[in-house]
């Protein structure tokens, strides 16, 4: 027989072998279908997630906008400010202040380069300081006819820029600055100004309320509420503020945190004509007003003079309480005063008075009174007066302090 293996030794092999393949297939085929499992239990949690991100995301944005219109609605606003603000608008609708017609928006040349109709706005807005509309409008007529350009303020002297621009307030202050500001923007920029409220502050004479003007007016660009003394004055007398403001800059955050951004371009022009029409410093034409009504200092601002008031008033408790009594004026026909004669004795001084008319009364010898006054020196540096009828006043004659004893009658 050939030697070898049996053939069921043989088949029994090529079962097993197939047994081991198919069993490496189905492990094969388990791992497959478990990495399969895994990555598509992966791609699905990743599509739920951004599927519930965009929603989340939409959400969100909605909440945020519901939440601004709740944030503004919660913030501090005055009482009846839209209606004050349309009677502001009707009573501001003729144009009739001088800060409509010679506000810093009229002084310039408009056929000049857009460079120097930005330089000019600037000067006019740094003349207007403590100064009225019409002196800064007449300055600004000099300077233009002089020739407003940055070449011919840095080529005149201060002398003649002076005169140019008195009487502004201050005006030789301003010249410094006006002089020291020039240069910085022929230095720095190229004779045109700067374009950001951080940079004009920056620029000596230049505050916070030219700057935003400056950027309305010269940019066309709205960066904040300009106030002046006019806005600072009104926004407290009607409210506009939650607490009293002391300064300016105060008054614009104050109206800046509550007031809308689209009005915040008409608000200067608007209170400014109003407090130099109506709404005046001393003495406001409440009368006048449309907002009187709903005025929280409506009635309470009383007409004044900047004048000194007398300390006494003419009421008739007062005349009760001095016994004043009102008679008609007459005209005197012959005034009689007392004159008084003083005699040296070695006890002291006696006053003998004697009624004498105006006329009669004629001036000593210069020698005689010279001579007295010696006298009375080397005795005391004050000589009592006595009469037992007046009282005692303090009188001061060529240096030498007299105790007198004064009487005025006036016979009629």
């Amino acid at each position: 027989m050939p030697r070898g293996r049996p053939k069921q030794s043989e088949d029994q092999d090529v079962k097993d072998k197939k047994e081991i393949k198919s069993e490496t297939q189905n492990v094969k085929t388990i791992e497959y279908e478990a990495i399969k499992k895994e990555e598509n239990s992966s791609k699905i949690d990743l599509n739920k997630f951004k599927f519930e991100k965009k929603p989340t995301i939409k959400i969100e944005f909605e909440n945020d906008e519901e939440t601004q219109k709740t944030d503004y609605k919660s913030l501090w606003e005055p009482p009846n400010w839209r209606h004050f603000l349309d009677n502001l608008r009707m009573m501001r609708s003729n144009n009739d202040a001088p800060v409509d017609s010679m506000g810093c928006h009229m002084t310039m040349d408009e056929n000049a380069p857009p460079k120097v109709i930005r330089y000019q706005t600037l000067i006019s807005l740094m003349l207007s300081s403590q100064t009225k509309d019409q002196v800064t409008f007449a300055a600004m007529e000099r300077l233009k006819e002089r020739g407003l350009t940055v070449d011919n303020v840095l080529a005149m002297t201060d002398d003649e820029l002076g005169k140019l621009i008195y009487p502004v307030g201050f005006w030789k202050t301003k010249v410094k600055y006006i002089k020291k500001t020039t240069q910085t923007l022929k230095d720095q920029y190229d004779g045109d100004i700067p374009n950001s409220v951080e940079k004009l502050c920056k620029l000596t004479g230049v505050g916070p309320k030219m700057a935003h003007i400056c950027m309305k007016v010269a940019w066309d660009k709205v960066t904040g509420i300009g106030v002046d003394t006019h806005v600072h004055r009104i926004s407290n007398r009607i409210g506009w503020v939650k607490k009293p403001t002391v300064t300016p800059e105060d008054t614009r955050k104050a109206l800046e945190s509550w007031l809308p951004f689209e009005l915040w371009s008409e608000v200067n022009h608007l209170m400014v004509g109003f407090g130099q029409t109506i709404c005046l410093p001393l003495g406001p034409s409440c009368d006048k007003c449309l907002n009187k009504d709903i005025c929280p200092s409506s009635g309470k601002l009383k007409r004044s003079s900047p004048n000194k008031k007398s300390p006494i008033k003419n009421t008739p408790e007062t005349n009760s309480e001095l016994n004043i009594t009102e008679e008609p004026l007459q005209l005197p026909q012959k005034i009689k005063v007392e004159c008084f004669k003083v005699e040296e004795k070695d006890v002291g001084v006696q006053c003998q008075s004697q009624n004498v008319s105006i006329s009669e009364l004629e001036p000593k010898d210069k020698t005689v009174v010279s001579s007295q006054k010696r006298q009375l020196k080397r005795q005391s540096p004050r000589n009592k007066i006595i009469n037992e009828n007046e009282t005692l006043t303090d009188v001061k004659e060529s240096k030498i302090n007299l105790r007198v004893k004064k009487k005025k009658s006036y016979n009629i």
